[in-house]
């Protein structure tokens, strides 16, 4: 399986104040360069892929040469996540996109279940085996945040790709076994926010946290190490974040968050950034960064 080296993230699709505004970032989304977009039958109560759907329609199917990757989710009511429930959840994201295949379909932060009933008979795993082999989807994944939850899927060798977020950045390298495994067993490894929720990025309205959390004030002040270190570089933070994540011999796919047609305006900036190998020697020479967040969390 080959993905595009981004993907384009639609979490914060549905959540736009406005319908035409959500309707004007689906569309840029379609059009935008990177040829890949993320999506999940769950994001924003299943609008995220209503708004990607239309945008769709509009554009008389979905554009040459773009993938479009999206996850299994438990029912958002009963919180059932077994096998019937990943053949309604795929069938729901279908319809929505206007679609009747997909390249990858990952099985979406199954926290609702044990890892023996989604393995067992009747479970998530085996339906999602069989949509495989059905042809509804080439390819299948596991994507979550606790690393233990998803070695253990890994460890199966039922799944082509596993996507982690928030544990492979410029202050956790919590992932790289993870991601190491993965790669030892030929699958696609896709590494999602590589800002860390926003901190990596320059935001203010996340300056004090990472992935969605309070910081520590050890773990704020090696950013602010960091901060100085791209500013003498003459590298802006987010260039560093996203090049630590696309320059990675571990990581196939990178996936960023695009809420607004800012941001995406501000992705091109980034790529177009390429920090030098000796940056990122002087990166490593800061040493680790304190711990981020347990393995487990």
């Amino acid at each position: 399986m080959t993905l595009p080296a981004l993907l384009l993230g639609t979490s914060g699709l549905g959540t736009r104040p406005s319908g035409v505004e959500a309707e004007s970032l689906a569309d840029a989304l379609l059009a935008a360069p990177y040829r890949g977009l993320d999506t999940s039958n769950a994001y924003a109560g299943g609008r995220s892929e209503a708004v990607l759907g239309r945008a769709i329609e509009r554009a008389g199917g979905l554009p040459d040469g773009l993938q479009l990757v999206t996850k299994v989710d438990a029912d958002p009511v009963t919180k059932v996540l077994d096998g019937d429930r990943v053949r309604r959840s795929v069938e729901e994201s279908l319809d929505k996109l206007g679609l009747d295949h997909l390249p990858l379909l990952h099985l979406h932060d199954p926290y609702t279940v044990s890892f023996s009933e989604a393995v067992g008979p009747g479970g998530a795993v085996g339906a999602l085996v069989a949509l495989r082999e059905e042809g509804v989807v080439d390819a299948i994944g596991i994507a979550a945040g606790p690393l233990n939850l998803l070695s253990a899927y890994v460890g199966t060798g039922a799944f082509d790709a596993v996507l982690s977020h928030n544990r492979f950045t410029l202050v956790d390298r919590g992932a790289e076994v993870l991601f190491g495994d993965a790669r030892s067993r030929g699958m696609t490894v896709i590494n999602a926010a590589p800002f860390g929720g926003g901190l990596l990025a320059g935001s203010t309205r996340a300056a004090q946290k990472y992935a969605y959390r309070d910081a520590s004030a050890d773990l704020l002040a090696h950013v602010d190490r960091i901060r100085a270190l791209c500013s003498g570089w003459q590298v802006p933070i987010g260039a560093a974040a996203l090049w630590f994540s696309r320059r990675s011999p571990l990581v196939d796919a990178t996936v960023v968050g695009i809420p607004s047609l800012a941001r995406l305006e501000e992705l091109s900036a980034l790529v177009a950034a390429e920090p030098s190998p000796q940056f990122f020697a002087a990166l490593d020479g800061l040493g680790p960064a304190p711990l981020a967040q347990e393995a487990e969390s």
